[in-house]
């Protein structure tokens, strides 16, 4: 047995990973999905990994998985717990040294956002239906907007403090509807960044919120890679 360990992206709550944390226990395997203080003004990435350092405790059988700003915390953790594999889904995958602050700049994000909505003609001007919850049913968003909360500006200040990548497999799964981080874009900073191709499923940026299944399916592919 596996332990899936879920990291949030910028809010840093739990909740968004609920849809995926059944399937994984079904399959036979731990799934724990970490809340992080993503709206503490004084928190950052130490915090947030310390944070899931806890919920790793003493497993070693650890797959992290790590959405959006989670990319920031997950290579944090790998240097304190024994994870055994690493998931980008929809992440930012940060440059050892880079803040996430510059990570937009440097990889180009927002001219390939703006790109994107002008080639599918939806508007480049960035708000939470269009980028977020277009493809998420909408009973779904409703019931997730009390467990929302504001992103600190903190950590994007804070850099990646790891000096190379750890010695683990490492996967990257993008959602093809993806507007935030359009595909082609994640593609792109994937292969520069840790020279690695992306694995494709249908979902927009809150995939495991719009396909909990496809990507379900595509974490347990993995976790059968390591046995």
């Amino acid at each position: 047995m596996s332990c899936f360990i879920l990291i949030p992206g910028a809010g840093g709550v739990a909740w968004y990973w609920h849809r995926v944390v059944p399937l994984l226990e079904a399959a036979g395997h731990e799934a724990i999905a970490v809340d992080l203080p993503g709206s503490d003004p004084r928190a950052g990435f130490d915090v947030y990994a310390d944070a899931v350092t806890r919920a790793i405790g003493n497993r070693t059988e650890v797959i992290l998985v790590a959405q959006s700003l989670g990319g920031f915390t997950a290579p944090l953790v790998c240097a304190r717990a024994p994870v055994q594999m690493l998931v980008f889904v929809n992440a930012m995958i940060p440059a050892p040294g880079e803040t996430a602050g510059d990570w937009w700049t440097n990889t180009g994000s927002t001219e390939a956002r703006i790109a994107a909505a002008k080639r599918h003609g939806y508007k480049s001007d960035f708000d939470l239906t269009t980028y977020f919850l277009h493809d998420v049913p909408e009973d779904l968003a409703r019931e997730g907007e009390p467990y929302q909360r504001e992103q600190a500006d903190f950590v994007f200040g804070q850099a990646c403090t790891i000096e190379t990548w750890p010695d683990i497999p490492i996967h990257v799964v993008a959602g093809t509807e993806d507007r935030f981080f359009p595909i082609e874009f994640q593609e792109r900073v994937a292969r520069e960044r840790l020279h690695r191709s992306v694995d494709k499923i249908s979902g927009g940026h809150l995939v495991a919120l719009s396909n909990p299944r496809g990507l379900a399916d595509q974490l347990l592919a993995y976790e059968r890679e390591l046995h």
